[in-house]
């Protein structure tokens, strides 16, 4: 019994299906999906008007992640501002990851779903970032850059 062919076709599938999603054996795909998406894909800075996604892939399934939103509004006496933050791990399978942040209530859950240019971003339930601010919304990448999750 040959394995050599049989491992070279095995191979290069691998290869050209990781080729067709911008991943690598050097740069693999993160998630365990049929739509995975790489480590460079959904690393960085995203925004979405004044709100901020701040994602790292940790390795196995596994993203860093730091949200900052911000509902601006005006009174008679000037521009105010709400502004509310969440952080934590959430999991990734395929092209999508779940976030739930450290210390949200229960019916909170934060879904996050990397296309090719974007983050679409959907949220559930009350998650305590303040006053009407929310995570949902259309984000795009500003930095390709190891985000500081210390700011």
């Amino acid at each position: 019994m040959k394995l050599a062919p049989a491992i070279a076709v095995i191979l290069s599938l691998t290869i050209l299906t990781w080729s067709s999603i911008g991943a690598s054996p050097t740069n693999p795909p993160i998630g365990a999906g049929s739509k995975d998406v790489t480590a460079a894909q959904v690393n960085g800075t995203w925004k979405s008007g004044r709100n901020t996604f701040k994602i790292w892939a940790l390795g196995k399934g596994k993203l860093q992640i730091a949200f900052d939103g911000v509902y601006e509004y005006n009174l008679p006496s000037g521009p105010m501002a709400n502004t509310g933050e969440g952080a934590g791990t959430a999991n990734i399978d395929g092209d999508t990851a779940v976030f739930v942040p450290e210390g949200a209530g229960s019916d909170c859950k934060i879904t996050l779903k990397f296309t090719a240019k974007k983050l679409i971003v959907k949220q559930e339930g009350q998650c305590g970032f303040g006053n009407h601010v929310y995570a949902e919304g259309t984000y795009r990448k500003i930095s390709a850059h190891k985000p500081n999750f210390d700011q």
